[in-house]
């Protein structure tokens, strides 16, 4: 993982394959900070132009080396950095750049509604997901089996009621007790995905089981 490394310029590269891997995590926190999409993502842009030219690496805290936490951290500081700012604008200029303020972020009440932080974590574990399903998805096309995947991938997810399960083996000329066999393989290859994924993203490989747990609460068990 590149954090230990992030001085190197093959560091940099891999920490700029990361950025752009997550920056969808980034941009939900600063939306949930912020209340507003647009500014979100300019905000977004200019964290990440920052973060990629040293500016925000020393300031965060690579906890652990997991690239999440560091992320995360990261994001936070510069969300502070910039309300900081927002505030002088207000005070020398008697405008606001931003609706950044925390008198003015609504405090989150509503149980269905997700805290910055825990957007941060659902959206992060929702883009490992696909990350891992796209990786999946190319092993079976290599294998012949692209076709295949696309129609059991809801089922992969559980995006597929159990009464679908005999649609889908028709259309995939089995039955269904070799249709539950083949999703279950592709299941358990997933899973390993899912691991070699979140082994890219963190510098001890006994940090990988604790980012796992994390992911499947960040989505709901």
């Amino acid at each position: 993982m590149c954090l230990a490394k992030a001085d190197s310029e093959d560091g940099r590269k891999a920490l700029a394959d990361l950025c752009d891997a997550y920056y969808e995590p980034v941009v939900t926190y600063l939306r949930g900070v912020c209340r507003d999409a647009d500014a979100a993502r300019e905000m977004s842009h200019a964290f990440f132009t920052q973060m990629l030219g040293g500016g925000a690496i020393q300031s965060a805290d690579r906890e652990r080396g997991r690239f999440r936490s560091y992320l995360l951290g990261a994001v936070k500081h510069f969300a502070s950095s910039q309300r900081e700012k927002n505030r002088s604008l207000k005070r020398g200029a008697g405008f606001e750049a931003l609706s950044m303020d925390d008198d003015r972020v609504p405090e989150v009440q509503d149980g269905s509604i997700l805290s910055p932080d825990a957007a941060f974590d659902r959206q992060w574990a929702l883009t490992m997901l696909e990350r891992s399903l796209e990786a999946l998805r190319s092993e079976c096309v290599t294998q012949g089996k692209g076709t295949f995947f696309d129609r059991v991938r809801p089922m992969l997810t559980g995006d597929a009621a159990y009464g679908d399960q005999g649609a889908i083996a028709a259309d995939c000329g089995m039955n269904v007790d070799a249709l539950r066999v083949a999703v279950h393989r592709l299941k358990k290859r997933l899973r390993q995905c899912v691991k070699a994924e979140i082994a890219g993203t963190v510098e001890d490989a006994t940090a990988v089981t604790d980012e796992m747990q994390i992911l499947f609460e960040a989505l709901g068990g």
